[in-house]
């Protein structure tokens, strides 16, 4: 069974200090906390994202290309993980990034995307737990709102959150079919078809 890997042994995409001490003591002894970590994609990172969402498999370049461009963006990208210590797994996951603003005195917004918790380990409030550390960090890094999106039947849990509905999402798909793809890859100059091509929240 493999061993618990400490955080000070890992390439974590930012400072764990920025996770909030009262979040982590709150999860209980068999789970820890921190930022995502560059190998990530062999303790079942994806596998917890597909609770969400349709997520493609990935070979070890993929996810690394990845992973590095979001720490080469300091102060931007902030996913976290949970991990179980007796597995060295992930069981849940979230991310929140920062868009920097002309308005608001050129202020900082923070967006929540893709929590997801395990099968295995839902109803033990991890959800809640993520969001209150993605919230902190946000607010730590110098954002004046965090914002998300979810579904209607969603809305009751982010109010418990702290969160107020406001306005609407719309949404305009794109890229999302192989061919289509692959011909906008074919037509963007090499800078831009090297870029991750956004997939569709389902």
């Amino acid at each position: 069974m493999p061993s618990f890997t400490p955080d000070s042994h890992l390439d974590l995409l930012f400072a764990p200090e920025l996770i909030p001490s009262d979040v982590q003591a709150q999860l209980g002894s068999d789970l820890h906390m921190r930022p995502l970590a560059k190998d990530d994609l062999y303790r079942s990172h994806l596998s917890v994202l597909r609770v969400l969402t349709s997520t493609p498999e990935l070979t070890e370049e993929q996810y690394t290309q990845a992973f590095n461009r979001l720490k080469s963006c300091p102060n931007t990208y902030f996913t976290l993980v949970i991990i179980n210590r007796a597995t060295d797994q992930v069981v849940g996951v979230g991310s929140v990034f920062m868009e920097q603003k002309f308005t608001r005195g050129l202020g900082v917004v923070g967006h929540i995307e893709d929590i997801a918790v395990d099968k295995s380990v839902q109803g033990r409030k991890l959800g809640l737990r993520i969001i209150q550390a993605l919230t902190t960090i946000s607010e730590r890094v110098g954002s004046y709102k965090t914002i998300l999106n979810c579904s209607d039947a969603n809305i009751p849990f982010y109010e418990k959150c702290g969160f107020q509905k406001k306005e609407n999402e719309m949404a305009r798909y794109h890229n999302t079919s192989s061919n289509a793809a692959a011909t906008t890859a074919a037509l963007l100059p090499s800078s831009l078809s090297e870029r991750p091509l956004h997939t569709p929240r389902l």
